[in-house]
C-alpha cells in the first residue's frame, strides 16, 4: 500500500498498520448546493481526495478514516438538495470517531476540512477533545495554506464557493464534480447586509447564501483550469505535509524528553 485508507483495508491490515501509524486524518466535508455547475457532494469528495494525497506523502505514519460527508450548512438550505447538520450533531459524530480511534491506539487527529461552515465547530471540537479525551487534535482547511498559488491565479475579490478556486481544485482532484458546459460567474446581490459580515469586517453574523448570490456561487468559475487546480493543491499539500511532519517529530521528542515508553532515556 502507498497509503493507509481505512475504508479499503481489512482488520488484519489495519492491525499491522497500527505499528507505524501515529495520526488519523479525518476528512470532513458537506452536502450542499454548489451553483449550477458543481455536484452537491463537492466538499466531501474534495476532502477525501486531499486526505488520500496527504496520506500518501506521510505514509506509513498516518491513516485516513471514512469521510464525514455532511457538515454545518444552514446558510445553503434554501437551495434544493442541501443537507445540514447541527453543530452539536457534527461534534457528536467526531467525538465518537475519536473515541473509537483512541481505542485502537491513535491519539493524534487531524480534521481535514473542505467546508468553511465547519471551521468554528472544528475549532470547538479540537479544544474540547484535547482537554476531555486527552488527544492531540488539529484541524486544517484543505487548500487554505496555498497562499502563493492563490495570489498568482485568483483575481476575483469575492471567491471561495464554486468559484475559479474550487472548480480548479475539482478539475485536478475529481473532474466528475464539474459541469463544464454550465459554468457561471457568481450572480452577486450587491448592497446586501451580507457585505457587512464578510471576513475582516467589524461584525460577524449569520446570513443565508441567497442574500449574497442568486445562483449559489461566487467568484468566476469560467476562469477555472486544471493547471490552476494543480498549483493550488500541490502547494497546499506541501504545506500540510510539512506541518504534520513537524507535529509528529515534536511528539516523538516530547516522549524522549519526558522519559516515556520505548523512547525513555
Amino acid at each position: 500500500m502507498q497509503s493507509y485508507i481505512l475504508t479499503e483495508m481489512t482488520w488484519p491490515e489495519v492491525k499491522d498498520a497500527l505499528s507505524t501509524v501515529k495520526m488519523a486524518i479525518v476528512p470532513v466535508g458537506a452536502h450542499e448546493q454548489h451553483g449550477p455547475h458543481m455536484n452537491e457532494s463537492c466538499d466531501a469528495v474534495l476532502a477525501t481526495e486531499m486526505a488520500k494525497r496527504l496520506a500518501a506523502r506521510l505514509h506509513p505514519q498516518v491513516l485516513v478514516t471514512p469521510t464525514v460527508n455532511m457538515g454545518v450548512s444552514p446558510h445553503h438550505l434554501n437551495f434544493p438538495g442541501t443537507i445540514s447538520l447541527r453543530p452539536e450533531t457534527l461534534l457528536a459524530i467526531l467525538r465518537d470517531m475519536v473515541v473509537s480511534l483512541q481505542r485502537h491506539g491513535i491519539d493524534k487527529i487531524l480534521f481535514l476540512n473542505s467546508h468553511g461552515g465547519n471551521q468554528a465547530t472544528l475549532g470547538l471540537a479540537c479544544a474540547t477533545f484535547s482537554q476531555e479525551l486527552g488527544v492531540d487534535c488539529y484541524y486544517a482547511k484543505t487548500t487554505a495554506s496555498a497562499k502563493q498559488a492563490m495570489k498568482e491565479h485568483i483575481s476575483s475579490s469575492l471567491y471561495g464557493h464554486s468559484c475559479e478556486r474550487e472548480v480548479s481544485e475539482a478539475y485536478y482532484l475529481a473532474p466528475h464534480l464539474v459541469r463544464p458546459e454550465r459554468l457561471e460567474k457568481g450572480d452577486i446581490v450587491e448592497g446586501g447586509r451580507w457585505e457587512g459580515m464578510r471576513p475582516g469586517k467589524p461584525l460577524q453574523g449569520f446570513y443565508r447564501y441567497e442574500e449574497m448570490t442568486r445562483n449559489g456561487c461566487i467568484g468566476d468559475a469560467t476562469r477555472a483550469s486544471h493547471a490552476i487546480g494543480m498549483a493550488i493543491v500541490e502547494e497546499a499539500l506541501d504545506e500540510l505535509s510539512q506541518a504534520v511532519r513537524t507535529v509528529l517529530a515534536e511528539s516523538v521528542q516530547d516522549r524522549v524528553t519526558h522519559g516515556e515508553g520505548e523512547f525513555a532515556v
